[in-house]
């Protein structure tokens, strides 16, 4: 009797195709995972699953669902789950059946001939003040007059929202069109804006990640721009990756600290940033000194908490790894409004224009601002008739 004749075989595939992802609510059978099946002599059901990304968060809760239905078949005596990885081309047929065949929507900032400039901000690691640096340089950039956009793509950990002092914003739906909240002089979207509840856990993977950051630069409208700043998560995981297949073109800044073990990490961020072809524009280096000033004699002292040396450090790796100067742009001090203004919606640009990181990043965004972009390394996007 062939596989497709055998009455057990069928009820298994039956079976499993009650069993969905615990994300994209389809179907196991549908979206192209189950990889195997075979029965053994002495009624041990043999499955092979293919995860979306290794280390799958919810791997246990799909092991767990295939287990059940199929122990509840008569003439299953044992189940056996193993567990796979799929391959590119597999992910890409499951995002292409999810999409029913239609093209992905157009991202306008990767189209030929769009003139905003789009800077990511990474960094190697958390709490580096990386979002910080990206709000008050939106800010600074918007000061100037500029056309700016704002995107947190921190999908995991978005402060974005809390630090412009919209916490409860939420954007405006016009058909499928998503406008993007208007906040302190820019336009800002971030899954914080689209979640149901303030509390609710993003505990997404591979592909819902990849479909959620082509939603917020596709689907949002965001007009047109001189700047679009990306606030990306830390780290060299799915987000940046996916960015940088989308936007190979854009710039990106690597934030670091002054601790020569950070700067290890931040070379990572850029050296990514530049196998996918994004123009690492250069390093800033964030909380840099303590800066104050003595009431009696009015001296200004400079005290490095955290030692010396990491932009620095960071510049010189990425400069020798990418092959080409990677300047450190700037050198922010340490500054308790800049704390207390991202707790309450106070950015530090607006709230102390007049502190020294306030002016540190006003000086940055200048220095941006009247830099013209360069082509080196770029796509010119020609073709030869």
């Amino acid at each position: 009797m062939s596989q497709a004749e055998d009455p057990l075989l069928n009820a298994i595939k039956e079976a499993l195709h009650t069993v969905q992802d615990p994300e994209i609510r389809r179907p196991i059978t549908d979206l192209g995972m189950v990889d195997g099946i075979n029965v053994d002599a002495d009624g041990t059901a043999n499955v092979k699953v293919l995860l979306t990304v290794a280390g799958c968060p919810l791997s246990t809760t799909i092991r767990s669902d295939v287990e059940h239905v199929l122990a509840e078949l008569d003439g299953v005596n044992a189940v056996n789950v193993e567990l796979g990885v799929m391959t590119d081309e597999q992910r890409e047929a499951m995002r292409q059946s999810l999409r029913g065949g239609q093209p992905e929507p157009e991202i306008p900032f990767a189209q030929p001939g769009n003139l905003t400039r789009v800077l990511a901000i990474a960094s190697g690691k958390g709490g580096v003040g990386k979002s910080s640096v990206t709000v008050n340089l939106a800010l600074a950039l918007a000061k100037r007059g500029l056309s700016v956009g704002l995107l947190d793509a921190d999908i995991y950990g978005h402060s974005v929202p809390d630090m412009l002092g919209v916490p409860e914003a939420r954007p405006t739906v016009i058909d499928d069109m998503i406008m993007p909240v208007p906040a302190l002089g820019v336009s800002a979207i971030s899954m914080g804006m689209l979640k149901e509840d303030r509390d609710q856990v993003i505990a997404w993977r591979g592909p819902i990640l990849d479909r959620a950051l082509t939603q917020l630069l596709s689907e949002v409208y965001w007009g047109d721009l001189d700047w679009f700043l990306i606030d990306l998560p830390p780290g060299t995981g799915d987000i940046a990756m996916s960015l940088g297949q989308k936007l190979p073109d854009a710039d990106v800044i690597v934030v670091t600290t002054p601790q020569p073990n950070v700067a290890d990490v931040s070379e990572r961020a850029g050296t990514m940033a530049n196998m996918l072809h994004q123009h690492v524009l250069g390093v800033v280096e964030n909380m840099s000194w303590l800066e104050t000033t003595c009431q009696n004699c009015g001296t200004t002292q400079r005290t490095e908490l955290f030692g010396s040396g990491g932009g620095a450090q960071t510049s010189a790796k990425l400069s020798e790894r990418i092959g080409r100067e990677v300047p450190l742009l700037a050198q922010i001090p340490m500054d308790a409004a800049i704390s207390s203004g991202s707790e309450n919606g106070e950015p530090i640009v607006l709230s102390a224009p007049d502190h020294p990181s306030a002016r540190a990043i006003t000086a940055l965004a200048e220095k941006l601002a009247t830099t013209p972009r360069g082509l080196a390394g770029r796509s010119l996007h020609l073709s030869v008739g």
